[in-house]
């Protein structure tokens, strides 16, 4: 039945066995990966159904984690996936990231640890081969206000950011913040610059009554924090 399947294309398949109307049927939670990705590719190429190709990409790349932030090169091998249908993952990739974000917002987690912001950080930061530099802004309570990017590249040039985080917190009425970045060489070890930057962002948040309570550095499943280490002076 499967080499059938595979030579015939999806619209010759059973209904209850195509992939969206299986979805639309049964909910997308009953869909393997494959049938979910098989939908955002619509179609297939000639002699490979789009369940066919769904699942040499995740051969491919084995997680829609090891997806999200791969680069055009690196999808060149499979044939008729073009520009269009990679920009169709990618998107839908980046809304799961989002919906989870959204959630952790809308909810107003508190924070009582660093271990408790790595849980939310970590998905979206591990992998990512640039330096970013996020905020997370919470209220009296230690609940999240806000998680917004500070600033792209390094902290080599603390000041500016420093400035920019704390106008930043003024404006959104935090009490706290916790900053978090990442490693992309996966080295979670912080830099004498990651140590610096630390101290005169504490220092400023005191001269502005704002808590800087923790800077954390991401690897990869891994992280650092400076008041996990009694580093925050």
């Amino acid at each position: 039945m499967a080499q059938n399947m595979k030579s015939t294309g999806i619209n010759s398949w059973p209904e209850d066995d195509r992939p969206r109307e299986k979805l639309l049927k049964k909910g997308a939670g009953a869909l393997s990966n494959s049938e979910l990705l098989a939908i955002l590719l619509r179609t297939g190429v000639r002699g490979n159904s789009a369940i066919d190709l769904a699942r040499q990409i995740l051969e491919r790349f084995g997680t829609f984690r090891n997806m999200s932030h791969t680069d055009m090169r690196e999808w060149k091998e499979f044939k008729g996936l073009g520009p269009a249908k990679i920009a169709q993952i990618k998107a839908a990739l980046e809304i799961g990231r989002r919906f989870r974000e959204d959630e952790v917002l809308t909810s107003k987690q508190k924070i009582a640890s660093a271990k408790d912001v790595v849980s939310i950080i970590m998905p979206q930061m591990r992998d990512l081969k640039t330096e970013v530099f996020k905020v997370v802004y919470l209220n009296s309570n230690n609940r999240i206000i806000n998680i917004s990017d500070a600033a792209l590249g390094t902290v080599n040039h603390a000041m500016p950011i420093v400035r920019e985080i704390i106008h930043s917190a003024l404006q959104q009425f935090a009490a706290a913040i916790i900053c978090i970045h990442n490693h992309p060489s996966a080295n979670i070890a912080p830099s004498p610059e990651d140590t610096k930057f630390t101290q005169e962002l504490t220092a400023a948040g005191k001269l502005m009554g704002i808590k800087v309570l923790d800077h954390v550095i991401i690897g990869n499943d891994d992280y650092f924090s400076f008041a996990d280490q009694g580093m925050m002076g």
